[in-house]
């Protein structure tokens, strides 16, 4: 071998064949000597590599501390560890390969925990024999198994193996059959498992559940076998032992009586206590206490048989209690089962009877019944004593009675009657008593009343007193109770009867009446015979007749007995018949001296007589028309069966052909809805199977007026007569009927008026024109409504044109893109023409830029001259209107102009004053053919400065100026504004001075310090200032004066022909320029009194949107807020009231009142000239209102300051007139 190469390699220690146990470290030896090559290991022929940490082999690794060691470590080995192994040194340039010997490992492996097979399911049952198998699983090697039953080793067990869950693994299974016990129940049964992988062994137990039947039952608590009916017995059964325990079950005499018992498991007993009431029915009754559970074989019991003893539930006396004096009575007691049997003993009240000896038999329930009889002669003596039947039982030492009283009856003593005598005589219809009474006898005597031999039934009840008893009648005498025989019976059980007797003298009137005639049918004019018999009375009566008011005697017979002792009478009468009588009562009368008072009878007359018409069957009926006429019918007839014929104009009235006519059951006529041609007379004929008569009446029908005029409508001058007539068709035709009504607006002076008959004239002189309209001719006859006519006056009169400063003037841009119209309004009857000049030039109205327009509507006539594509040059012209008919003509002229400013307002003028407002109105001017809107301007005499206000809404010429001061006098005056400029003050700058009213006692208030005057100073501050300003009030007057007469200059200059045209003014007043675009915030940039104040802005820097105003003029400064700071102070809302005498006129809560500032308080328009204050002007800045500053109804008038600001906005230039485009016309 040349130097320095290395020897063969060799095996120093080869691995061995190894044991190990599962989860044990296992460690194959493997030393190489000299080794070279890559030694590697092979498990099963398979390489696991050279490393020595043998990657993929996690449990698997290659140690060794010396050079050459390569053992294999197998650490947790497990069943997939046992295999072959080899160790392995490669090839190398001076060794060969080596391979060790094959190592095989072996890996042990416990058994896992064993296991029961067997049925527990269902409890074992004691004697039987079961099967039980047990699985040591998964071993290797093989497990060994034993088995043990409470801790004793089951022999003669058979083992057997079989594969396990896992390839080289088994499990061993162990069999042994046992029998089981009632012992057993509750015991362990262990298995235990073996091999050689683990050093103690893997046990397994489970507790043995055996089923065995109970121990017999006992009985506690009767201690012997007699027991006494009606105890309560507290029984209780109990049984031992038994798995499951014992089920418990009382019967008696095999019905069952309970099923309930508690079990008590500690002391392993069942218990069942049985509460048992004792009854006759218990005797010789057999008790039994079961016990079972689901493995007896059959019950177990225990048996007691009861002897009962118990009474009779019964004693019973029989035969009568009740015995006649003398008579002799046998009773029996009877005593129902019982046990033992009762000794049965009789007692009288404290007397001892003797009785016969007792019968004996068999009862229910195992007892005997006895029956003991008695017989006992019974006297007066015994009545009301007790008889006694006792029965004693020697079993239950108690006796049991029972007793009855015994009643003996004897008859009454005596009876007699309280009566009046029999010889004095009493009057029918007299209330009479009578009174029977009885003493002695048992019982008291029954007392029976008869009348006649006949039983009286109205008797009052019977009633005791004392010793005997009474029972009263009571009669109210009639004609059958004279001399009658009353009599009185008394009678008790004793069977004896006794009497007493009575009779009465009763006088009676007639008992009956009756009338009587041979003929059967009676008419007028024939004679008529009644015959009348007064029944029996005592004594005789005197017959008379009467019909009607009218009495007679009629012819009287002799007199006859009768009934009850009495006589009869009768009458005869003779009668002439007429109609009156008909239906009228013929009266016979039978009267008894002695008594005063008599008997009576009718017989009803029934005449035939032909129809007859009452006296008052009216002539005449009057009814309303369309109401509903009854026209009656006072006819009688007999027979009643009465047709009648109606006529009226000769024509006969049908049933049914007209649905108006209503004839009523008699005879009489509704007619409904009735006109004025059902009015006339109505003949009547009438007729029944006696005869015929006639009547006649006549319908007399009242209607409303309907009114008619004459003529309609009714033309007349101005300034003529006028006669409006209107004719009524009425009934009835009444005077004063007629009156007129002006149904004009306005109140007119009305004319005469006259009626004649049914036509009524209202004469109209020196008619004007508020004359013309509707008169309503009204006519009243008192039925149903009035009528009326409308009759329409026509006043002719020469046309009127509409003129004013609103109609004079008509502007429009001109620059050729507009259309004019100008309007022409009049009024006048008749028709009116109008005719059009231009510059005094008749008007060719075919030229396309002209067109005319007439439009009427009754007496108002409007023509509309449209100028198409206005032009400056052609059209700025005066128009002249010139309206034209019969009676006259009148003429308008209208210039044409451009758009400019507006003309002032005029006829300015105070409405109403009250201590705190002010409301004024005025007649607008001439708008500058732009919306236009006013401003009102004032100052108190107490104030350095002018105040301003927004009319709302704009176009509105009235308002009401409210907050002023009481008892202060202002000056006002009121200006127009348009987009271009605004206008002179109205009325040529007239002021108008208003002195508002003292408040009213009921608003004033307790003084107030410090309060803040109107000009925003607290009031002690003011009298400070009132001091420092002395001066300035006097200078406020001069100043006045002289920016009057500075006014008045200015409006000469302006009538000169200063204009303002692209915002810029005329040199010659020296003003600066100003332009739309850089008009200020203040009333949405629009121009402020451009006429009056000649405001401009101050060039603060240069800014177009800078907020400080002074005046142009040298008399006064003005400082004006930005209108978007602004917030303006907002009247009282127009429902508030201030005073309970004062009525305030409703104020606008959305017009804005301003002031001019100064210092950050309300500002003042100083009147001094500026020169006298330069300090005060240049130190003067600006600050924001607070906002307190706001009037609490703000927010209310949120959405009508919106309309107002919509007025105020910038218009932009292209929205601008043509003329302040910049361009010039």
């Amino acid at each position: 071998m040349p130097p320095g190469m290395q020897a063969q390699q060799a095996f120093r220690h080869e691995p061995r064949n190894l044991t190990v146990r599962m989860g044990a470290t296992a460690e194959l030896k493997c030393e190489v000597l000299r080794p070279s090559g890559t030694v590697q290991w092979v498990k099963d022929g398979l390489v696991l590599g050279p490393e020595r940490s043998l990657p993929g082999y996690s449990r698997y690794s290659m140690t060794g501390k010396l050079k050459g060691q390569y053992n294999l470590r197998i650490e947790n080995a497990q069943l997939e560890d046992e295999s072959f192994y080899e160790c392995q040194a490669g090839p190398s340039e001076s060794s060969e390969a080596i391979i060790s010997n094959t190592a095989w490992v072996t890996v042990l492996i416990p058994p896992s925990k064993p296991y029961f097979i067997v049925d527990m399911a269902t409890p074992w049952v004691a004697g039987k024999k079961y099967s039980i198998t047990c699985v040591a699983p998964d071993a290797k090697p093989e497990a060994e198994i034993t088995l043990f039953k409470d801790g004793v080793e089951l022999t003669g067990a058979e083992s057997f193996t079989m594969s396990g869950s896992k390839d080289k693994l088994q499990n061993t299974h162990a069999e042994v059959k046992v029998t089981a016990l009632s012992s057993d129940n509750g015991r362990e049964l262990m298995c235990r498992a073996m091999n050689s992988a683990i050093a103690r062994p893997v046990v397994t137990t489970m507790t043995m559940s055996v089923y065995f039947p109970p121990q017999p039952p006992v009985i506690a608590g009767l201690s012997k076998d007699e027991v006494r009916a009606g105890r309560i017995l507290v029984l209780e059964c109990e049984s031992q032992s038994g798995n499951p325990l014992a089920s418990l079950r009382w019967t008696k005499n095999g019905e069952v009586l309970s099923t309930t018992w508690e079990e008590d498991i500690s002391s392993q007993k069942a218990r069942s206590v049985l509460k048992l009431k004792i009854t006759p029915a218990d005797n010789q009754a057999e008790l039994c206490c079961e016990s079972f559970n689901m493995v007896s074989l059959s019950p177990l019991s225990v048996t007691r048989v009861m002897t009962v003893f118990f009474e009779p539930a019964e004693l019973t006396l029989s035969g009568s209690l009740e015995a006649i004096e003398g008579q002799e009575l046998t009773l029996s007691c009877y005593a129902s089962s019982s046990n033992p049997p009762v000794d049965i003993r009789w007692w009288l009240g404290y007397k001892e009877l003797n009785s016969t000896a007792p019968y004996r038999e068999e009862g229910e329930y195992g007892g005997v019944t006895t029956i003991s009889n008695m017989t006992h002669l019974f006297s007066r003596e015994d009545n009301g004593l007790k008889l006694t039947c006792e029965a004693f039982n020697k079993g239950t030492h108690f006796s049991k009675i029972k007793d009855a009283t015994i009643i003996v009856y004897y008859p009454p003593k005596r009876v007699w009657i309280d009566a009046p005598p029999e010889n004095i005589p009493i009057r029918a219809g007299t209330t009479v008593s009578l009174v029977c009474h009885s003493t002695g006898g048992n019982p008291a005597a029954t007392l029976s009343w008869y009348k006649n031999g006949k039983a009286v039934s109205h008797a009052q009840r019977q009633t005791s007193s004392g010793m005997g008893v009474s029972r009263e009648l009571i009669l109210v005498l009639t004609a059958s109770d004279n001399m009658a025989n009353y009599r009185c019976d008394a009678t008790n059980e004793a069977k004896k009867t006794i009497s007493a007797h009575t009779k009465l003298l009763v006088h009676f009137t007639a008992v009956s009446m009756k009338i009587t005639t041979k003929q059967e049918v009676l008419r007028r004019g024939e004679e008529l015979k009644l015959e009348c018999l007064s029944g029996s009375s005592n004594p005789k009566a005197n017959t008379t007749w009467s019909l009607g008011t009218f009495s007679f005697q009629g012819v009287e017979k002799a007199a006859k007995k009768d009934l009850f002792g009495g006589v009869s009478v009768t009458s005869t009468l003779s009668l002439n018949l007429s109609s009156q009588h008909h239906k009228q009562k013929v009266i016979c009368h039978a009267y008894s001296p002695v008594l005063a008072e008599g008997a009576k009878t009718f017989y009803q007359l029934d005449v035939l007589y032909p129809p007859e018409f009452s006296s008052d069957q009216p002539t005449e009926v009057q009814v309303v028309e369309d109401d509903m006429a009854t026209i009656p019918l006072m006819v009688s007839a007999n027979p009643e069966e009465v047709s009648c014929i109606w006529l009226h104009h000769r024509e006969m009235l049908v049933k049914g052909e007209d649905l108006r006519y209503h004839w009523l059951d008699d005879h009489s006529l509704e007619m409904k809805n009735v006109t004025r041609k059902d009015a006339g007379v109505y003949n009547i004929k009438c007729e029944n199977v006696e005869g015929v008569n006639k009547t006649t009446v006549m319908l007399d029908v009242h209607y409303a007026p309907s009114v008619k005029a004459e003529k309609d409508p009714v033309f007349v001058n101005l300034g003529g007569i006028a006669d409006l007539i209107c004719v009524a068709d009425a009934n009835p035709i009444i005077s004063g009927m007629f009156s007129w009504k002006w149904l004009g607006e306005e109140e007119v002076e009305m004319g005469e008026e006259t009626q004649e008959d049914e036509s009524s004239l209202l004469t109209i002189r020196d008619v004007t024109r508020a004359h013309a309209g509707l008169y309503q001719c009204i006519a009243d006859n008192g039925i149903a409504l009035p009528g009326s006519v409308d009759v329409r006056l026509v006043v002719q009169f020469k046309p009127q044109l509409q003129k004013g400063p609103q109609w004079r003037k008509v502007a429009s841009r001109g620059d050729g893109t507009t259309t004019a119209e100008l309007v022409c309004h009049a009024e006048g009857i008749p028709r009116i023409d109008f005719i059009w000049e231009k510059n005094g030039v008749l008007m060719d109205l075919e030229n396309p830029r002209y067109e005319e327009k007439t439009v009427r509507e009754g007496y108002f006539h409007t023509s509309t001259l449209q100028v198409v594509n206005v032009s400056s040059i052609l059209d700025y012209a005066v128009f002249s209107c010139t309206a034209r008919n019969s009676l006259g003509e009148d003429k308008l002229d209208i210039q044409l102009v451009s758009t400019n400013h507006p003309d002032p307002p005029s006829s300015f003028g105070q409405v109403s004053v009250t201590h705190d407002s002010v409301t004024l109105e005025w007649i607008p001017g001439f708008n500058g053919g732009l919306r236009q809107r006013f401003r009102i301007r004032y100052c108190g005499d107490r104030s350095v400065s002018f105040q301003y206000v927004d009319v709302f809404p704009p176009d509105a010429t009235n308002f009401t100026v409210s907050g002023l001061q009481p008892v202060t006098t202002y000056n006002f005056s009121v200006n127009a504004l348009n987009a271009i400029g605004e206008s002179d003050y109205a009325d040529n700058n007239a002021i108008l001075t208003i002195t508002t009213k003292e408040r009213p006692a009921s608003e004033e208030g307790p003084p107030e310090e410090d309060t803040p005057s109107a000009s925003g100073f607290p009031t002690s501050l003011t009298v400070v200032l009132a001091v420092v300003f002395g001066a300035l009030l006097l200078l406020n007057s001069l100043g006045c004066f002289f920016r009057l007469k500075w006014k008045k200059m200015l409006n000469q200059t302006k009538a000169g022909g200063s204009s303002v045209v692209d915002g810029q003014k005329n040199e010659e007043d020296g003003s600066s320029q100003s332009t739309v675009g850089n008009s200020n915030k203040y009333e949405s940039r629009e121009k402020i009194n451009t006429a009056a104040q000649r405001t401009l802005l101050i060039d603060s820097g240069s800014e177009t949107d800078s907020n400080l105003y002074e005046s142009y003029a040298a008399e006064s400064s003005h400082y004006y807020y930005p209108f978007g700071d602004y917030k303006p102070y907002l009247s009282p809302h127009p429902e508030e009231r201030r005073g309970l005498d004062v009525i305030h006129l409703p104020v606008n809560s959305e017009s804005h009142l301003y002031e001019e500032v100064k210092g950050g308080r309300v500002y003042q328009d100083t009147v001094a000239s500026s020169l006298l204050f330069p300090q005060l002007l240049s130190d003067h800045t600006l600050t924001p209102h607070k906002n307190d500053w706001r009037s609490t109804t703000y927010a209310q008038g949120t959405e009508n300051t919106r309309q107002f600001m919509a007025v105020q906005q910038p218009q932009r230039d292209y929205e601008l007139p043509f003329e302040l485009r910049g361009e010039l016309v």
